[in-house]
């Protein structure tokens, strides 16, 4: 008699649950809890009140637990790491890299600050090393280190960030609780297309490069077309660009398409041994811009086990000057339609573009976006591959492709000189 009215009192406990104010709820949840271990006598009662009580939860019959609840807890297991990022840009227009006169922790005029970096939940970053498309063929290799310079500078001198070079110390910033830096260059000018020097950025730190930004190189064509007056003879990938290809697969440094052409990420995907990533892109299919990718190159994205991280900018989201959060969410739902969840990442490009959509203002905002992918039945599973681990596994294969060439020496091509004379550029700041 005992555990019949035991079992009463709890399933009247656990439809109180349901109507007590979100703030009382765990409390009551305690308390139906201890009322099931009352009657552990009824091994089977005891197994399907905490079972239904999971379920419930899971089903959103506690409403205590939100879908902004959800958010926070999987993004606090799977932070996020992020693909670009031009806060050291913004560093070198308004405060011409002096680092002394700006605190890091609340910055007003910036996208990106330590404080909505932690809101966000933003546990790594690639933080773009950029220079004017100006600089190529003039100072760009001392402007790039200048640029690394700050970058480096500001990751060593406030405790929450910490610079990281491999996969495995990106993994180990998280149990610190740090923020993790990883140095990113975006455009091939950077190197005057010189081997050696990718190699030494390679040792300053450099983990990624964009082969172009918004100029040709003597190598490389840009997704700009209508910005180079001289169109390249060679579409896709010199030999001396297949040579940095192969150099950068041999270093451990990821191969970034973003910027790039299409003929020329194709053939980038058609000759990197080690995964490539779009940094900062979106689907052409939901919005028609150059600097989007097709689905057509997306599939031999995904055959290549590479990864492409969605960009915020309005332009490149709705194709007009404003945008919503929902429209981004319609390039990750095409996206996955395409080629599954396991190639999207998140490449929001604050601090590089003009405009970001209503609710993803700054970095603070991701959270939002992840709230509307639950909406539309995106499972957890599916978000922390988004969030994380899908970059992790590319960095990794990346690392794998640098160890078994690690007894391979570096390359001495040279740019051929006929290659000299056909690429023009343009000064952009996207």
């Amino acid at each position: 008699m005992f555990v019949l009215q035991s079992r009463a009192e709890s399933w009247k406990l656990l439809i109180v649950c349901r109507f007590t104010a979100s703030s009382l709820q765990q409390t009551c949840l305690n308390m139906l809890a201890q009322k099931t271990l009352t009657v552990a006598s009824s091994i089977f009662w005891t197994w399907s009140l905490r079972h239904l009580v999971v379920l419930f939860s899971l089903c959103g019959f506690i409403n205590g637990y939100s879908d902004r609840d959800r958010v926070q807890d999987l993004m606090s297991r799977y932070p996020l790491i992020d693909g670009h990022n031009d806060l050291a840009l913004q560093l070198k227009i308004l405060h011409n890299n002096h680092l002394t006169q700006i605190d890091l922790h609340n910055v007003s005029k910036m996208a990106t600050d330590i404080t909505r970096l932690q809101a966000g939940h933003v546990q790594a970053q690639m933080f773009s090393v950029y220079v004017l498309c100006g600089a190529q063929d003039k100072d760009a290799v001392r402007l790039t280190l200048e640029q690394i310079d700050v970058i480096r500078r500001m990751c060593t001198e406030y405790p929450d960030f910490e610079l990281v070079t491999s996969a495995q110390e990106l993994k180990d910033s998280e149990m610190r609780r740090k923020i993790a830096c990883l140095l990113s260059i975006e455009g091939g000018h950077s190197i005057d297309s010189s081997l050696p020097a990718l190699r030494m950025f390679y040792q300053l730190g450099v983990r990624s490069m964009a082969l172009t930004h918004t100029c040709n190189t003597p190598w490389a064509e840009s997704s700009s077309k209508r910005y180079n007056v001289y169109q390249r003879d060679n579409h896709s990938l010199t030999y001396f660009g297949k040579a940095v290809v192969e150099e950068m697969n041999r270093l451990g440094m990821i191969v970034d398409l973003s910027h790039t052409s299409w003929d020329t990420a194709w053939a980038v995907l058609n000759h990197s041994r080690a995964p490539v990533i779009f940094s900062h892109s979106s689907s052409y299919t939901i919005c028609n811009h150059s600097r989007n990718v097709p689905d057509w190159l997306l599939h031999e994205l995904k055959r290549s086990r590479g990864l492409i991280m969605v960009n915020f900018y309005n332009k490149f989201i709705s194709c007009r000057d404003e945008a919503n959060i929902s429209h981004v969410a319609d390039h990750f739902d095409h996206i996955k339609k395409v080629i599954g969840a396991q190639s999207i990442g998140i490449g929001g490009d604050f601090d590089g573009a003009e405009s970001f959509p209503r609710g993803l203002e700054d970095v603070s905002k991701y959270p939002a976006l992840i709230q509307e992918l639950l909406q539309r039945n995106w499972t957890e599973n599916d978000l922390a591959n988004v969030l994380r681990r899908n970059f992790l596994r590319v960095f990794e294969e990346v690392e794998r492709v640098f160890q078994l060439q690690r007894r391979i020496t570096g390359s001495t091509v040279c740019l051929a000189g006929k290659d000299l004379s056909i690429h023009r550029f343009v000064i952009s700041y996207v």
